[in-house]
């Protein structure tokens, strides 16, 4: 529904996105016209240099929720790849829903995109 499943997409999305960086991950945020401004979609890469199988599911469940809160705060009309770093792993709940905003906030705006609401 709310997810970037296909690897193409997720490769688009780095690629020609505008991209943030933090201690805990890498956001790369591509966004849509405004005609194709529905609900953003998210995409999570946690590879094996975060921790065991356990660890990254713990990560990936984390990123998941703090996605799913920037979706009811009205987040709209992008596709966004977040990267989880090694120190994803050790970051309390805070700092990951902080930074997460902060990356989003920072790519959208840069690629101006659109919240749903706001007045074209």
């Amino acid at each position: 529904m709310h997810r970037l499943c296909d690897g193409r997409e997720l490769k688009t999305t780095v690629r020609s996105g505008t991209r943030f960086g933090c201690r805990n991950f890498v956001v790369s945020t591509l966004v849509h016209s405004s005609e194709d401004a529905g609900p953003a979609r998210f995409g999570f890469v946690v590879s094996k240099k975060v921790g065991n199988a356990v660890v990254r599911n713990l990560v990936k469940r984390r990123l998941r929720e703090a996605a799913w809160l920037e979706l009811k705060d009205g987040f709209a009309g992008a596709d966004v790849v977040v990267r989880a770093l090694p120190a994803a792993a050790d970051a309390d709940w805070n700092h990951l829903v902080k930074d997460l905003n902060k990356a989003l906030q920072r790519t959208a705006g840069r690629a101006k995109a659109p919240r749903q609401g706001d007045a074209p």
